[in-house]
């Protein structure tokens, strides 16, 4: 089975191996280390979560103390929560809705959402279970139990899941994304590239689509393809260590090592213990202290 989504690659280039050998198991293990979704993922959030934004909780609250019996302004409450990552209160809150409509399919499928941010599978996975023999045709719900069996290694009940989600919601560009990053986890780049494409398409103001495109390109051997995205996903979230990280090594492989020392040192930047940041500065023969270009 393959292994879960989250990860490889960065373990890859932690082992201190020389970058030739990287390159080779690339195309065996490359794929993203992180979510499953757009939206900051890690975020994440995914298409169960429709939330209004932060600024809206006071209301909300305000709503929930008129109205202690409103299911709907608990589950809203429980999503503002989720994004902001007060797991335990958006448990609560959807707890609260559930016990109030034992039969609310987007609260199990948002609860299962937080479920999956804890690492707690089995009961994501029953929630998106509950949430679909409620309503057979609720595309999120394919989409978080898509996920949860990617994780679990269970790849041909996720694809079907993935598959499902996407005939129901065909412009629902989480689920484009998540079918790419299993079709990555099983080296199949060319379907990968297409389903990052679709998802970019569908909503290109998120930074994991092109990190995850680029890394199939580079895959590949399409390297300046792999740069031109990196450089876009830097660009939409300078935050990401991930991307920073990656795009060092695709500007490593392009053999233009100023830039690839300078992507090494923004990642260092983020977080200066990130071991991968670490070995790929070492090996383009950074130097603490010197400025590099970075485009």
């Amino acid at each position: 089975m393959t292994r879960p989504v989250d990860a490889i690659v960065y373990g890859i280039l932690g082992r201190g191996c020389d970058f030739a050998g990287a390159m080779a198991t690339a195309a065996v293990a490359l794929t993203l280390a992180a979510c499953s979704t757009l939206s900051g993922p890690a975020s994440e959030t995914e298409a169960a979560i429709h939330a209004p934004s932060q600024s809206n909780l006071t209301s909300l609250t305000e709503v929930i103390e008129k109205h202690p019996d409103d299911p709907q302004a608990y589950n809203m409450r429980g999503a503002v929560y989720g994004e902001a990552g007060r797991n335990d209160q958006a448990l609560a809150d959807f707890n609260k809705a559930l016990s109030l409509d034992p039969n609310y399919v987007q609260a199990y499928a948002n609860r299962a959402l937080i479920y999956r941010k804890t690492n707690k599978l089995d009961l994501a996975l029953a929630d998106d279970n509950k949430a679909l023999a409620i309503d057979a045709a609720y595309s999120p719900a394919y989409l978080g139990r898509g996920i949860v069996y990617r994780e679990q290694g269970r790849s041909n009940q996720a694809l079907n899941d993935f598959n499902k989600a996407i005939a129901l919601k065909p412009d629902n560009a989480e689920a484009y994304y998540n079918r790419g990053l299993l079709y990555q986890s099983q080296n199949q780049h060319a379907f990968a590239i297409e389903d990052f494409t679709t998802a970019i398409g569908l909503n290109g103001r998120k930074a994991d689509p092109f990190v995850a495109r680029g890394l199939s390109y580079l895959a590949t051997g399409d390297v300046k393809a792999a740069c031109d995205d990196l450089d876009q996903a830097v660009q939409l979230d300078p935050t990401d260590l991930r991307a920073w990280t990656s795009r060092g090594l695709a500007y490593e492989r392009l053999g233009a090592k100023d830039k690839a020392a300078g992507s090494y040192a923004k990642a260092l930047n983020i977080n200066n213990k990130y071991e991968p940041a670490q070995s790929g500065f070492a090996r383009v023969g950074g130097r603490i202290g010197q400025v590099y270009p970075t485009f």
